[in-house]
């Protein structure tokens, strides 16, 4: 894999071999400093950016990387985005939704930097550090309508709208956002028997609805004295229904309508915020978060028959509260030429959930049925401690490293309830090299303890694909070895590549386990493996006389491999991302207010795999589209765009097992189901 990114940045055109050439022989003032990659917002000038999302999404082979918001705590830093030089404060206010609040004539410029080389614990490989400069009152908004011709009401309330400002020391955000689907597709649903003779046909038809709105609102304080107050503040609700209508038919068997709903609604908080200010000879860093969520979900399936017999059907209700509270203090100091940190951190995850299972009867009335572990309470303490180090050990070579620990006691009551300890070791160092002006390389190892999905203690039920879960209280948390390579490497006016790879080597890694002589549920298996490599790259065709034309390419390629509980096999690790294809060409018109492009998207996952069958999802034509987009229309940018013209079809192969798949076939479905062109629409603009 090594050899593959080295040949891959270091060995380039002998075009560029001169072009570098010519840019190491320039002044250090030509030069970006510290070995940083400085982007002036008149850069971007040409994509009438609206807000500092806009921006960042242009930079040549730069992709933006989400923080975990499922990561345990706070802990070290994580994502790939700084703003003025910090990261980004609280967990709902991920990357993307700081960076759209930001109105793009607040932005004095954007650095690329790699984040070993900076003193924020945690960061490595290239990170954008976005500096801004507010001033009075701005914000910007923005409009994405979509139709589609399958089965699906139009998209019409997705969109956000944010306000920026200043007044003496204290910045401030305010937004309101929507983020809506309307899905839908239809097709043949083929079942055959387990010796795979056809037995049933059936029309199927999906409508699916989404709308999560959101009101956030952050603001900053700096005194005079330098000392930096947070505070974060966000609510949200979340509506969610779907609808599968399946119409079943087949010779000697009674004509059938199958019914399937799925409903959810949920209401969600964040408050947090940090305090940063000078104590001794260093600074010092109080943070704290507290998240909590209601989540009521309903399930139901009803077949209704031709022939007048009774109804048959299932229904399974869920109300679930989650909660955390997060308390971390940091502090950080000089000491000759490194930077030091110590921090401490304590937090409360608990879920409370409460679920039902009930059967139609003769009369149709809904009467309940056992599900044992279905209730239950779960409660993780965790406390941990770090140390961290960095320095420059050498002309261009950064270390950067931590070591901690962390305790943590689960505790789970009801039926079967246990009460565990663990201690875990924590810790990373990474390595940053500034190999040349246009190449930097750097690696990292870290210790990593996973976080749980608490829903996994817990019996529960899948009505749509006729599976259950049972309970489980005896899960520990996943721990991994993590280890990467990255390469950057600066192609000049032709663009940028960067290349990473990695391993994780994860132990007590959690999959599907046999619970009895029948039943299953998510559990630990001793080990598993992945690996994996991310492409990002940039080239621009000015160079080559296409004036305003540049392709970006993002490529990721993973494999798993756990052993398979049941026959010992080694198998992929259930429903993991495969391979990823997004490829996006644009041209900005010279001297026009006009741009098109054209975008390709290809994503495969691996089957899913439970103790008694396998499925596999699979889009094997991809998603193809074009838009069309003018950048001054009455000082808006508009743009309108149609997708998926390939016709793609998303297909299900589901093998289902009389008992554990060891034992014969019962029966296997195979469904086709087309989508149809999508037309979208977005309307940005800001004041």
């Amino acid at each position: 894999m090594t050899a593959c990114l080295c040949s891959a940045t270091l060995f380039m055109p002998a075009a560029l071999s001169a072009q570098e050439a010519a840019a190491d022989a320039a002044p250090p003032s030509a030069a970006p400093a510290d070995g940083k990659q400085v982007y002036a917002a008149a850069d971007f000038a040409r994509f009438a950016p609206k807000s500092a999302l806009d921006m960042v999404r242009e930079i040549p082979g730069f992709a933006i990387q989400a923080a975990d918001d499922d990561r345990r705590g706070f802990g070290q830093a994580s994502g790939n985005i700084l703003i003025d030089g910090k990261r980004i404060s609280g967990k709902a206010n991920d990357a993307e939704a700081a960076l759209g609040r930001i109105n793009a004539s607040d932005v004095v410029q954007i650095e690329i930097v790699d984040g070993a080389t900076l003193n924020v614990p945690g960061l490595s490989g290239q990170v954008a550090n976005v500096i801004t400069s507010v001033d009075g009152l701005s914000g910007n908004f923005r409009w994405s309508p979509e139709f589609r011709t399958r089965h699906t009401e139009a998209r019409l309330l997705d969109g956000e709208i944010a306000v920026t400002g200043r007044s003496g020391h204290l910045d401030y955000s305010l937004s309101l956002s929507n983020v809506s689907a309307r899905l839908g597709n239809n097709g043949p649903e083929f079942a055959l028997d387990g010796s795979g003779t056809l037995a049933d046909l059936r029309d199927e038809t999906l409508y699916w609805y989404q709308d999560t709105p959101r009101a956030a609102a952050t603001f900053k304080y700096e005194t005079p004295g330098g000392s930096i107050a947070n505070l974060n503040l966000a609510y949200a609700r979340y509506y969610f229904s779907a609808h599968e209508e399946s119409l079943r038919s087949f010779p000697g068997v009674v004509d059938r309508q199958r019914d399937f709903y799925d409903r959810e609604r949920e209401w969600n908080y964040e408050v947090g915020g940090d305090y940063d200010f000078t104590l001794g000879g260093g600074r010092f860093k109080l943070i704290g978060l507290r998240r909590f969520e209601r989540s009521p979900q309903r399930q139901s399936a009803v077949v209704v028959y031709a022939d007048g017999r009774p109804d048959t059907g299932t229904l399974y209700e869920r109300d679930t509260d989650e909660s955390e509270s997060i308390l971390r203090g940091e502090y950080r100091w000089q000491g000759g030429n490194a930077d030091w940190q110590v921090s401490a951190e304590g937090a409360i995850n608990t879920l409370d959930t409460t679920a039902t299972l009930s059967e139609l009867d003769a009369s149709g009335v809904f009467q309940p049925v056992p599900l044992p572990g279905a209730t239950t309470q779960i409660e993780e303490e965790r406390a941990e401690v770090a140390l961290s180090y960095g320095r420059s050990i050498a002309p261009g070579l950064t270390l950067q490293g931590s070591i901690g620990g962390e305790y943590s006691q689960l505790v789970q009551s009801g039926a079967g309830g246990l009460s565990r300890t663990f201690y875990r070791p924590k810790g990373f160092i990474a390595l940053a090299w500034k190999a040349s002006p246009r190449l930097d390389v750097s690696a990292r190892l870290e210790r990593v303890v996973g976080q749980l999905n608490f829903y996994d203690f817990a019996a529960s039920v899948n009505v749509s694909g006729g599976s259950q879960n049972n309970a489980n209280p005896d899960l520990r948390p996943p721990q991994s070895w993590d280890a990467e390579i990255e390469l950057n490497r600066n192609l000049g006016d032709f663009g940028s590549i960067k290349a990473r790879g990695y391993v994780r080597l994860i132990s007590d890694v959690v999959a599907q386990v046999p619970i009895g002589d029948t039943g299953e549920a998510p559990g630990n298996l001793d080990s598993a493996t992945v690996l994996g490599f991310d492409w990002n790259s940039t080239i621009n065709f000015d160079p080559l006389g296409w004036k305003g034309a540049k392709l970006d390419l993002d490529l990721s390629f993973r494999r798993s491999r756990l052993r398979d509980p049941l026959t010992g096999e080694k198998l992929p690790i259930s429903d993991d991302m495969a391979h990823e294809l997004i490829a996006n060409f644009r041209h900005d018109v010279p001297d026009t207010d006009w741009a098109w492009g054209v975008e390709f998207r290809h994503f495969r996952q691996t089957a899913g795999v439970r103790l008694d069958q396998v499925s596999q999802f699979d889009t094997p034509r991809g998603d193809l589209g074009v838009f069309v987009e003018h950048k001054d229309v009455a000082g808006l940018t508009v743009r309108a765009g149609v997708s998926n013209m390939l016709n793609s079809i998303e297909y299900l192969y589901r093998t289902v097992h009389a008992g554990r798949r060891t034992d014969p076939v019962a029966f296997y479905e195979e469904r086709a189901r087309g989508i149809g062109p999508i037309f979208s629409f977005t309307i940005r603009g800001s004041v």
